[in-house]
């Protein structure tokens, strides 16, 4: 007998459309590729739902699944059935869990934008070194006021919805959790503090009578760091991989994701996606509590 899986399907928060007919047929497409499963055990009525199954590969399930054309809609993820709820969790910021990219944001102050965008695009796409494209982009801040880092926080930085319940409800749960960012301290202590991760790691940039110099403090906190940061707290809380989350969206983030027990692509570049064990493609932040079996009853509403 193959180790008990389960598959989680998420519908579109923002569509009404129910996803019963789907979770149906879903499981009678496991049923016929040779699997045992349970009943399907809804974790919002008509929104996301477990289907239980074993005596099938997880990796012939999902073929079938997608030969059937079920996948194309809905979040999925696919899945041991132990271990899902995690006990150490990291999370990228800029387009993660919040909506924007920071230093974009700045550069527009800077009179940079377009060109800082673009190098932004590229190393998320894997198609810059990290360490070079952020130091060109922090290049062309120098100068911008230190007034102006509050102003964008204050204006522009929006939280990904379901981002505090999320981390809120994983905390309740017991998981440790950090925001790990390629970005600045200065955003990720304010990010910290407003959605409750313990703790937060990022890059300091250097001020010089108000002013940006145009370099941050080396080194530059990049994907090794991150991967790096999960060993680490792996490590000094004894957890195993599987007891571990990464969720991010570009190149920088793949490390850890792949090094996570389940690493998740948010709304990701092609790379950061292919390399994760799941996506969220159509749904929020609290897609992620549903791959972790949780019930939309269990959600601490933040």
């Amino acid at each position: 007998m193959t180790q008990k899986s389960v598959l989680t399907l998420v519908a579109d928060h923002t569509a009404q459309s129910s996803i019963r007919n789907i979770a149906d047929i879903a499981r009678k497409t496991l049923i016929d590729a040779g699997a045992n499963c349970a009943a399907t055990d809804w974790l919002k009525e008509d929104h996301a739902v477990d289907i239980a199954f074993d005596e099938l590969e997880r990796n012939v399930a999902e073929e079938s699944l997608k030969n059937a054309g079920l996948l194309e809609t809905v979040d999925f993820c696919l899945q041991p059935g132990e271990f899902r709820r995690k006990k150490l969790f990291l999370a990228d910021m800029d387009s993660t869990i919040i909506t924007v990219e920071c230093i974009d944001e700045l550069a527009d102050f800077a009179g940079f934008r377009e060109e800082v965008s673009e190098i932004t695009e590229q190393a998320m796409n894997g198609e810059l070194d990290f360490n070079e494209a952020f130091r060109a982009r922090v290049a062309m801040l120098k100068g911008l006021r230190e007034d102006i880092l509050q102003q964008v926080f204050d204006e522009r930085v929006t939280l990904t919805p379901g981002t505090r319940t999320l981390v809120q409800t994983m905390r309740s749960n017991g998981t440790y959790t950090a925001l790990v960012s390629g970005g600045f301290t200065f955003f990720t202590g304010r990010v910290r503090d407003l959605v409750g991760f313990h703790m937060d790691m990022s890059n300091k940039l250097l001020f010089e009578n108000g002013a940006l110099t145009g370099v941050a403090v080396e080194p530059i906190l990049n994907s090794a760091a991150k991967l790096n940061t999960l060993e680490s707290l792996r490590h000094e809380y004894s957890l195993r991989r599987e007891e571990t989350a990464a969720i991010g969206d570009g190149a920088n983030d793949i490390p850890m994701i792949e090094a996570a027990g389940l690493g998740v692509a948010y709304h990701a570049k092609a790379k950061a996606a292919a390399a994760a064990d799941a996506t969220i493609r159509f749904g929020d932040l609290t897609t992620l509590l549903y791959y972790q079996g949780y019930r939309q009853s269990e959600f601490v509403q933040a």
